[in-house]
């Protein structure tokens, strides 16, 4: 403990001001507080409670976007809910929010547009039904996450919901951990093979393992935007060592995490200041438990339900996966699906994490899908939908940098016609701004929000990654794309999904195509091509040239760079641009040599220009980022 003490000493000299707002009163004070805000209107609510405690019970003050309004997050333990429940909440956003619901990646519901003086109804129709708004915001524990499909799906070893529940229960409507920690806790757990669930991207993750023929939970830690969960070597048999495990965890958090800097003071910035193994023999001390040293990770396979459309479940029934775009619902809509849900299946609906919902337990799927229900949220739709994700954006985040759901939407519409796919997985995630709301760091294809500039002029636009896994302990996404316009954004990914669609074995996902051709190259390179192609499809240039022709590259941005010039020198010229002699003794004349001008007359100028640079420079000077301006879309 007294690494933990140390690092802790030397980061308190000073509190952030939530932490000086936290002191002014208890959230339960702002909570009972509620109908007299309501009786009396917008105007009479406290600064303090608009701004922060009412945030602790999900309710969002929205005034700079929707005028006197909040927002409301619900939570869903797991994703979990009975038809019962998924019509209260359609009823509530029919009745109170314009009809209007957002699915969140934390596989909940967010209601929108409510006036201050419906929300105690709102909460009461909730809590009549087992739910409510608890600790959904700010500095609390969110909603745990878990396998949509927990309990039900064949590769579910250890069924979890139960004890997801219980380990809730050891704080929720609790005073004592209400808005005490020192910042947001997110919890995932899973006892299925399949990692339906972004297991590995939460602070405190519980997933799969096994240990001399036993199954149990191993322990990860440290997860949040921009970083993936370590192991922790906690190996966990029995639903009580999980919820001691969890309890010295949470415990240790709110007596040691950082209350300063609140951009550094996730799990995550501890464990980096006194290291895992330091946590980790600070809660076995703490719990008094020597806990088991991990076993092997099973929690890895990523099996494409999605492009199934449906899931077998082990009664025989099926899951029924519906598609909806960006999570953008409503509560006519959720009301509708919790009515097929109990004329179809077994009245149960599952939020997922990719804002999606499973229907379970239907043994008619054909009939099923007759229903009228079906021609709006598709079951499955193409590869660009199906596991499409995009956080709330502008119109409803004042974080947001662009608008996002629809830019999304946008985007998988252009690709689905452009570069249409019957089979295969795509996941895309968007994320409106750095705060990576929508995972867009742990997508195949991953967008963040950002601002770009087109002759001088500021647009919207993207930065653009690749490679983010969900497997294993999970890996993030790297840049290949800075500050897409997002104008251009969508001829840049097509040049990439074209690639895909010739270049992948059969079904091959994009995750496995990535690892399997793109991972070999440097990002500069990727991103590069994304744009050169971009540019020659604009300008008409038919030029065969595949992303994959040069061969081994060890990463090396300079040889990567010879080598394509070389190609498009060849392709256009019908001629090698030198022979190995020349390369390295006619250095005099290599300006001649390397001018594709003279042999194909009209040749594109910038294009011409760009192959000079890149297979003439005997230095090797001009590197990818230096020749951008040859492939822009504009002017």
């Amino acid at each position: 403990m007294q690494k933990l003490q140390e690092a802790y000493d030397a980061r308190s000299k000073k509190i952030n001001k939530i932490e000086q707002t936290k002191k002014l009163k208890t959230p339960m004070e702002a909570f009972d507080k509620l109908q007299y805000y309501a009786e009396h209107g917008y105007d009479s609510i406290a600064a303090e409670d608009k701004k922060y405690f009412l945030k602790c019970f999900g309710l969002f003050d929205k005034d700079g976007l929707t005028p006197k309004q909040f927002m409301m997050r619900v939570r869903v333990p797991g994703g979990h809910l009975t038809s019962v429940q998924a019509k209260a909440i359609g009823a509530a956003a029919k009745n109170y929010g314009q009809d209007y619901i957002d699915i969140t990646t934390r596989a909940q519901v967010e209601l929108r547009y409510l006036d201050i003086e419906n929300i105690p109804t709102i909460l009461q129709v909730l809590r009549d039904v087992g739910i409510d708004s608890f600790q959904t915001g700010v500095d609390n524990f969110r909603n745990i996450v878990t396998d949509p499909l927990d309990e039900q799906a064949y590769d579910n070893i250890l069924p979890s919901i139960g004890l997801l529940n219980k380990i809730q229960k050891q704080f929720l409507h609790d005073p004592k951990w209400i808005s005490t920690l020192p910042r947001k806790f997110n919890t995932a757990i899973t006892g299925s093979i399949t990692n339906r669930c972004n297991a590995f991207g939460h602070d405190c993750c519980f997933v799969l393992a096994q240990k001399d023929g036993i199954y149990g939970y191993n322990l990860y830690l440290g997860g949040k935007v921009g970083q993936v969960a370590k192991s922790a070597d906690i190996f966990l048999v029995s639903q009580d060592e999980v919820q001691k495990a969890y309890g010295s965890l949470i415990d240790l958090f709110r007596r040691f995490g950082y209350r300063d800097n609140r951009n550094k003071n996730r799990l995550y910035f501890l464990i980096q200041d006194v290291s895992m193994s330091e946590i980790s023999a600070a809660i076995r001390k703490n719990a008094g438990i020597d806990f088991a040293t991990a076993g092997e990770t099973v929690t890895s396979l990523n099996f494409n339900d999605t492009a199934q459309g449906k899931v077998q479940l082990k009664d025989g029934s099926f899951a029924l996966h519906v598609v909806i775009p960006s999570g953008m619902f409503t509560g006519s809509d959720l009301i509708k699906a919790a009515e097929l849900s109990e004329s179809y299946g077994s009245s149960e609906l599952r939020f997922s994490v990719e804002q999606n919902i499973y229907i379970l337990g239907v043994k008619d799927t054909d009939a099923l899908l007759k229903n009228s229900f079906f021609e709006k949220y598709k079951n499955i739709n193409t590869p660009y939908f199906n596991d499409l994700i995009a956080c709330a954006g502008t119109k409803h985040c004042s974080f947001g940098v662009i608008e996002n759901k629809e830019d999304a939407v946008n985007m998988s519409k252009y690709l689905s016609k452009n570069v249409p796919l019957e089979s295969g997985r795509i996941r895309l995630y968007w994320s409106a701004c750095v705060k990576g709301c929508g995972l867009h760091g742990l997508g195949d294809i991953g967008f963040e929000g950002c601002k770009a500039k087109v002759d001088g002029i500021t647009q919207d636009g993207v930065h653009i990654s690749l490679g983010g896994k969900l497997v294993s302990e999970g890996v993030e996404g790297y840049t290949v794309i800075k500050a897409a316009p997002l104008s251009q954004a969508h001829f840049y990914v097509e040049s990439l999904v074209l690639e895909y669609k010739a270049l992948r074995d059969k079904n091959e996902s994009f995750e496995s195509f990535h690892n399997r051709v793109l991972s070999q190259y440097t990002s500069a390179y990727i991103g590069f091509f994304m744009r050169l192609k971009a540019y020659m499809r604009a300008k008409n240039l038919k030029i065969d040239l595949n992303i994959n022709e040069i061969k081994k590259t060890g990463k090396n941005e300079e040889f990567e760079l010879f080598e394509l010039g070389r190609k498009l020198y060849y392709r256009l010229a019908k001629k090698e641009a030198y022979s190995a002699y020349d390369r390295f003794t006619n250095e005099n004349k290599r300006e001649k040599m390397y001018d594709i001008r003279k042999l194909v007359p009209d040749v594109d100028n910038n294009l011409a220009k760009m192959i000079e640079d890149m297979i003439g420079n005997q230095k090797r000077a001009v590197v990818f980022s230096e020749l951008l301006d040859f492939v822009s879309l504009i002017g």
